[in-house]
């Protein structure tokens, strides 16, 4: 493994040498199977092709079943052709042979796409009754939620030919940029202490102790930023005309229309949760007030805001954030400890930081006939071992998930952050009880707290700057470095109000987050699933008997229910507009208890 780092330090986690095995899906980049595979599911698409075109309209229900088994099992094949392209490449995004498999497999998707959309325009072509009449055909029972979300798209379906097209250049239209993007920064290079560092590297510096190094970290950051401006400015503008295209052509009636339609949620229960977090800013910012004076820094400023409260911060190794973690899931259900135990035994976590890796962390579900990998950049600190919990959290619900086939075991976003979200609150809550010493309390409080800003109040602030840019980019056409700099400063000026002190710098810091060109919307997800948990861990204490049980047959439901009613079987109402102040009543305790140990231990 290539690093930079000496031995010794090189060895300070024990999760240096922590990398998948990608053998469930394919041996290597070489694999004969691998080759053959994507020769075989094209003649698979071109026979469904050949069999069903044409003839959507005439199926009874139980030859709809079996044209949907079919169907499913080619989406099976081809995500797992796709899914171990990206894995492989996501580790190491300067290996050309990695990049080169990633591009085939994108253009492979088209191709299937073409073959396949008759299915999806001829389905949404059927009137409503006889559309009806099949969701409700006993024999299609297993496929009725699927069938019945679909149909939701028939405003926005364009004719075969239409949708081929888009299919077509989308391989070197949005992915091919999306692609520039991850290449772009997953290579670059910021000079720290006269070192090159990886993007991952810097940013875990932003949590360091040591106010001189977050200073330092946050300008290497922002020069690699300046120096990329340029790039990144173009890619984005390119990328948010190519989603004004696709809505227009669509008949979308706003950038986030399709967002929420694949979310199974509408615009009234997103405004709902975007109301209620903005009109609670002034709770953050009277969080970071409190949080300058712990650390005796009167110009708190961006680069402070994780700033640990204790002034030295123990590294925790690999084998001890894994025991944490499990312990927590263990705890909590046997069943989710014992599948969280298999990504550790079967490999299926990549956690070693290394050159050309991308930044972040995700959970892959793959396809329902293998299993789910853990993908992050483990590098010892606190909230990695959260990171490792959220993404494990992601990992059990999409592997409880997968008897729900490819078409249903995937979950909109709106609940797949909720396994995730609650994992994290499993090892929180695990470490607080722990803990007798106020002052490790608080910290561990804080930090916590701190997680949470970033989940909702900063995430929702990143969705008024998606909503402000999507709007200016279709209003006055392309966009300038600084009208993005603009739009981002102030909206994170609404958040932090005079609390925290926003550098010149830090309003360039839009340019590197992927979830705005990857997944356009996203973002809000993080804060539905974040107040949800919170909600739903108030009910787990309220009344505990059976929701252990309940929460994983929530899981194990993938995308077979509406979000509302599986949320519903908790009993919680999402759709209820004053829903989300169940959850940041739950933060406000939070930050009234860090106010109380405060009090209590730091003012004479």
């Amino acid at each position: 493994m290539e690093s930079n780092k000496s031995s010794k330090e090189a060895l300070k986690t024990g999760a240096e040498q922590i990398f998948w095995d990608l053998s469930d899906l394919y041996k290597g980049i070489d694999d004969p199977q691998f080759l053959n595979d994507q020769e075989a599911i094209l003649s698979r698409c071109q026979s469904f092709s050949k069999q069903y075109r044409g003839r959507i309209a005439s199926l009874s229900a139980p030859e709809f079943q079996l044209m949907l088994q079919e169907y499913e099992s080619i989406q099976d094949a081809a995500g797992k052709i796709g899914s171990f392209a990206y894995l492989l490449w996501s580790t190491d995004t300067q290996n050309p042979a990695y990049g080169k498999a990633v591009q085939s497999s994108n253009e492979l998707g088209a191709k299937l796409s073409q073959l396949l959309v008759f299915f999806r325009v001829e389905w949404l072509a059927l009137d409503e009754a006889q559309a009806q009449a099949l969701i409700q055909a006993e024999e299609l029972k297993a496929f009725a939620h699927y069938l019945e979300t679909s149909r939701a798209y028939k405003p926005h379906s364009l004719s075969e030919e239409q949708e081929q097209i888009l299919s077509a250049k989308s391989v070197t239209g949005q992915n091919a940029w999306v692609r520039y993007f991850d290449e772009t920064l997953g290579s670059a290079k910021f000079m720290y202490k006269g070192e090159e560092k990886t993007e991952q590297e810097v940013l875990s510096l932003l949590h360091h102790p040591d106010r001189a190094i977050r200073q330092e970290a946050h300008a290497s950051l922002s020069e690699g930023f300046q120096k990329l401006s340029r790039t990144l400015t173009y890619v984005f503008n390119t990328l948010l005309a190519d989603k004004a295209t696709n809505d227009e052509l669509r008949g979308y009636p706003s950038w986030i229309s399709s967002r929420n339609l694949a979310n199974e949620t509408n615009e009234a229960t997103v405004q709902a949760l975007v109301d209620s977090v903005t009109g609670h800013y002034s709770w953050a910012q009277r969080y970071y007030d409190l949080k300058s004076k712990l650390l005796e820094i009167p110009d708190f400023k961006d680069y402070d805001r994780y700033a640990p409260i204790k002034k030295s911060e123990t590294t925790v190794p690999w084998e001890q954030a894994k025991n944490i973690v499990l312990e927590a899931y263990g705890e909590f259900n046997p069943e989710m400890g014992a599948i969280a135990q298999r990504f550790f035994d079967e490999q299926w976590i990549d956690a070693a930081i290394r050159p050309g890796k991308r930044g972040g962390a995700y959970s892959a579900g793959t396809v329902p006939s293998v299993h789910p990998y853990v993908f992050m950049n483990y590098d010892g600190r606190l909230r990695d071992v959260q990171t490792l919990a959220h993404e494990l959290g992601h990992g059990v619900h999409q592997y409880l998930s997968r008897k729900q086939g490819a078409l249903q075991s995937g979950t909109p976003l709106t609940t797949a952050e909720t396994a995730s979200v609650f994992g994290e609150m499993l090892v929180f809550q695990k470490l607080l009880k722990q803990l007798n010493d106020p002052m490790e309390e608080l910290s561990l409080l804080m930090g916590k707290i701190d997680d949470t800003i970033a989940t909702v109040f900063r995430q929702i602030s990143m969705n008024r700057f998606e909503e402000a840019m999507h709007t200016a980019r279709r209003t006055q056409g392309e966009l300038t470095t600084e009208q993005f700099s603009e739009l981002w400063r102030a909206e994170q000026l609404k958040l932090y109000g005079d609390s925290v002190e926003l550098t010149d710098e830090y309003s360039r810091w839009w340019c590197y987050i992927p979830h705005f060109l990857h997944t356009p919307g996203y973002v809000y997800a993080y804060a539905f699933g974040e107040l949800l948990v919170l909600a739903l861990y108030e009910e787990y204490q309220r009344k505990p008997e059976g929701f252990a049980d309940n929460y994983m047959q929530l899981l194990a439901a993938g995308g077979s229910e509406w979000p509302h009613d599986l949320v519903a079987k908790m009993g919680l109402d999402i759709q209820d507009p004053n829903f989300w102040q169940k959850g940041l009543k739950a933060f406000e305790q939070m930050i009234l208890r860090a106010e109380e140990l405060y009090q209590k231990n730091f003012i004479n």
